[in-house]
């Protein structure tokens, strides 16, 4: 495993290998990680799971069991290398197409988190596994929103980071799939600047109002802000 020629990167519970997955561990996957709720989950799924970060994130304070799908070979055996170092059994990586997954599986998850693929009508990237693991031609929002209905359980949430100028039109798609947008973060990267990805929580049922959190991640002078440190200073061994 070309793993072995790399060091890991290390929080506070785990350590994991991230240089042959499609994606690699950043402030996206992180914040989505430890931001989603995982109170009375017995059973969570990460669509997309690449190095494994999100659900070993979510690993490391909940007790649920943790399905991981991936599409990308190189990324799963990485996060089966991941997976294995973490103490517990409640990690599974899967090795499938996550519309075959939906349409096979009579499982029903109490939360779905995706990191998914980010770019509908940008330049494509040249390497394959990149393309597939950042451009929705591998999996629509259509696509995603249909399967997470049909593996959602009643009271399940659905947690996902997307780019701010988007989210507009996933609600709308969300919509049609009885997905309801029920809280969520907007991240801005510095202050005096646009918001560049949101986190979104759905749920099968209306809200009767929408929690709205925000959050910058650096201040001016490029400092982490306090209120993400606060996110994250139980995970991030340096921060």
């Amino acid at each position: 495993m070309c793993t072995s020629n790399h060091k890991p990167f290390h929080f506070k519970q785990f350590s994991i290998f991230h240089h042959s997955s499609t994606m690699k561990v950043g402030t996206d996957a992180i914040l989505i990680g430890v931001w989603c709720d995982t109170n009375d989950a017995s059973f969570i799924l990460d669509v997309g799971t690449g190095s494994g970060i999100i659900a070993l994130l979510i690993a490391s304070r909940s007790k649920a069991n943790i399905h991981a799908i991936e599409l990308d070979e190189a990324s799963v055996k990485e996060a089966k290398v991941n997976f294995n170092n973490f103490s517990g059994n409640k990690l599974t990586v899967i090795h499938d197409n996550f519309i075959n997954f939906a349409g096979n599986t009579k499982q029903k998850y109490d939360l779905i988190v995706s990191n998914p693929p980010f770019f509908v009508n940008s330049l494509l990237p040249d390497k394959k596994s990149r393309i597939a693991a950042r451009h929705t031609q591998s999996l629509s929002h259509n696509q995603l929103c249909k399967g997470v209905t049909s593996l959602l359980s009643n009271n399940g949430k659905f947690c996902i980071v997307l780019p701010y100028d988007v989210a507009i039109s996933f609600i709308s798609i969300a919509n049609e799939f009885n997905l309801h947008l029920h809280k969520q973060l907007i991240i801005y990267p510095k202050p005096k600047t646009n918001p560049n990805r949101i986190n979104m929580e759905f749920r099968l049922k209306k809200p009767s109002s929408v929690i709205v959190d925000e959050i910058t991640i650096r201040n001016i002078d490029g400092i982490h802000s306090f209120k993400y440190k606060n996110y994250v200073n139980d995970y991030l061994i340096k921060i």
